[in-house]
């Protein structure tokens, strides 16, 4: 087990936007936490990530205790995560953005090794390195937020709502390079997504989150045959 999340709470001041939250993810697996707007799937992932702290419960990383420790820490850990609508930046361009994902990385032989897997791995990227950030398309946009964060050397990505805004030729694309990255490169993803369609047919395990709550889990093959589901987040 890789990443093991064990019963956290999280509060915004009296609210509780999660409460007793239980998820893991072993090596090289994709997981998917599918829910409405406001489900607190965001919330987790930060949690994760070290951006909140829970108030209850614990986080184990490869073994090792991470609740506590700073975000910068929990990176050079090995876990990064691409936030909702990519966050790029958008003055710099698409080589200066993914030299950024890597300032935690101090070996420069890893570096060039880094960039050489994130140009093969979306070589439209490599077309466009000297372009800024802010005149790519959407879906290279994604592509450059991903990109980056497989600069930082990760063993667990953490993806928010990668789908957000693109169309359903480009989203299909995005997905199957979530795959590569997953099956080529054995890193572990936590996929964050509305798109519960996409999000179930390309992970392993599924989490169903609703109103701060882990309301149903299982192997996607599974959950996305589930009436309560397909009536609530498919849609047919």
């Amino acid at each position: 087990m890789l990443l093991n999340v064990q019963g956290i709470t999280v509060n915004y001041g009296s609210i509780s936007a999660l409460r007793d939250v239980s998820l893991w993810a072993d090596q090289g697996e994709l997981v998917s936490v599918i829910g409405a707007n406001g489900a607190g799937k965001t919330t987790l992932l930060k949690t994760v990530s070290g951006i909140l702290r829970p108030a209850k419960g614990n986080i184990e990383f490869d073994g090792r205790d991470i609740t506590r420790l700073r975000p910068e820490k929990i990176v050079k850990s090995g876990v990064v995560m691409v936030p909702e609508g990519r966050r790029i930046f958008p003055d710099l361009t698409v080589k200066e953005n993914l030299e950024l994902g890597a300032y935690t990385i101090k070996d420069r032989h890893l570096k060039k090794t880094l960039f050489e897997l994130v140009i093969t791995t979306f070589p439209r990227l490599k077309e466009r390195l000297k372009q800024h950030g802010g005149t790519l398309s959407g879906g290279e946009q994604q592509m450059l937020a991903m990109g980056r964060a497989l600069m930082g050397d990760p063993r667990l990505l953490l993806l928010d709502e990668p789908s957000m805004g693109l169309s359903p030729i480009i989203t299909r694309e995005i997905f199957g390079l979530i795959e590569l990255i997953r099956r080529e490169k054995s890193i572990s993803i936590i996929l964050v997504e509305q798109n519960a369609h996409m999000a179930l047919e390309h992970s392993q395990r599924a989490y169903v989150l609703e109103n701060g709550e882990i309301v149903m889990e299982g192997p996607s093959s599974e959950i996305k045959h589930n009436p309560r589901i397909i009536d609530a987040y498919l849609g047919v």
